[in-house]
């Protein structure tokens, strides 16, 4: 099946690189930090035979345009609605990664009004990343700017050393095939520093847990075992509960690239919340 390529230029002027495969009902796919739609590779195939297939570059990533404003949660999730409102996308399942998961809890939060959606998917994410909760997994839970700064430095001084260590975090148990760790790097590094930086430290500091209960349609939760979280199920499950129609999904020897170790059964969970 030929994916479509696509650019869509913003009210503010960013070129936001797409693909839209398959037809049916829709599914949005949005990536997380550093990442592509290419992340969404062993998914976007097999999910296209019975729906409709949208995955975007957040603006600064991929293939997008490397404009050096906006990059904040609330700026990629108004992008999110431009594109969702220019493809004129109805009953509409919003997953988000990582990155993409605040960018989906900031869509709702702004433009539930539209009612263009029907389901939501958060996938191995935390809804507020400096928060000093317990259920927080977060390396850098509690207000921990010095870390971040620390980490900052060190993306600096060697964006391709740290983005392999990063890589290494994201597979349980710290394995990743050798032809995994080239494509991923290379994708990562699309990224200019300077907006890695900026989009991670507005993520970090942006609390969306307040929305968790205001959402009113279904919501599937999906958490890896052991990656880039310290307790990943622990965090999942905390974040479904706290939404009236939220369902956890765990994944056992899966870490933070869940969706890409275990493709099968995360496209039949999405599938399921895409087809009710």
């Amino acid at each position: 099946m030929n994916r479509q390529s696509h650019y869509f230029t913003t009210k503010d002027g960013a070129k936001i690189y797409y693909e839209d495969i398959g037809n049916g009902h829709p599914i949005f796919f949005l990536h997380g930090w550093l990442c592509s739609s290419k992340f969404w590779q062993r998914n976007i195939n097999n999910l296209a035979k019975n729906f409709r297939v949208i995955a975007m570059d957040l603006r600064g990533h991929g293939n997008s345009s490397k404009t050096l404003s906006g990059h904040t949660v609330d700026q990629y999730a108004n992008d999110v609605q431009e594109l969702i409102e220019y493809l004129d996308l109805h009953d509409l399942t919003l997953i988000g990664w990582s990155l993409g998961g605040p960018t989906v809890l900031s869509y709702w939060k702004h433009y539930s009004f539209e009612h263009r959606l029907k389901g939501l998917g958060l996938v191995d994410m935390t809804p507020y990343p400096f928060s000093p909760e317990d259920w927080n997994g977060h390396a850098l839970r509690n207000y921990n700017a010095d870390a971040m700064n620390m980490s900052f430095l060190a993306y600096q001084k060697n964006p391709r050393q740290y983005i392999e260590t990063f890589v290494h975090k994201m597979f349980k148990d710290g394995q990743v095939a050798s032809a995994d760790m080239e494509w991923i790097t290379a994708e990562m590094l699309k990224t200019p520093t300077a907006i890695g930086m900026a989009a991670y430290s507005d993520y970090l500091m942006s609390d969306y847990t307040s929305v968790l209960p205001n959402i009113s349609i279904p919501v599937t939760v999906f958490s890896g075992e052991i990656g880039i979280y310290l307790n990943g199920y622990k965090q999942g499950q905390y974040i479904a509960s706290r939404i009236p129609q939220g369902t956890f999904i765990g994944f056992h020897n899966a870490g933070h690239m869940l969706f890409y170790e275990q493709p099968e059964k995360f496209d039949q969970s999405v599938a399921k919340l895409a087809g009710q």
